[in-house]
């Protein structure tokens, strides 16, 4: 398994009133993922740094707390962490907008949400 992006998951109980503060103050650009109501991705200009404000996943039982992209390595991934007795919190699946992912528990407690999101060319914004 190759991760090729790693983004932090932050709750917050409501994107509008967060976006000035990542936007105006911290200077980031929303990438206007705007389909998608509970959950808006900042990142920097040159896409070095990214952040993503969660107000509730839509559909896993429980909000994570990174998103980690392994492109097309998603199946191997899953077999992985089922083989190394990790708990699946959300099964391996294809959502409605498009992306592959499932949820699993690390060790510490965290829940990571690996997905099979693929690295963006170099003049595209990451799309979720």
């Amino acid at each position: 398994m190759r991760v090729t992006r790693l983004i932090a998951n932050l709750s917050v109980p409501d994107i509008d009133e967060a976006r000035d503060f990542y936007v105006d103050y911290l200077g980031l650009t929303d990438e206007g993922l705007t389909e998608l109501s509970w959950v808006a991705r900042f990142q920097s200009l040159d896409g070095q740094a990214a952040v993503q404000l969660v107000t509730r996943d839509e559909t896993a039982p429980e909000d994570s707390v990174i998103s980690v992209a392994v492109g097309d390595d998603i199946e191997e991934a899953y077999a992985e962490a089922q083989r190394r007795g990790f708990e699946i919190v959300y099964p391996l699946t294809t959502e409605p907008w498009g992306i592959r992912r499932f949820f699993v528990r690390a060790p510490d407690g965290n829940l990571i949400n690996v997905n099979g999101h693929k690295d963006p060319a170099p003049d595209r914004v990451p799309q979720t």
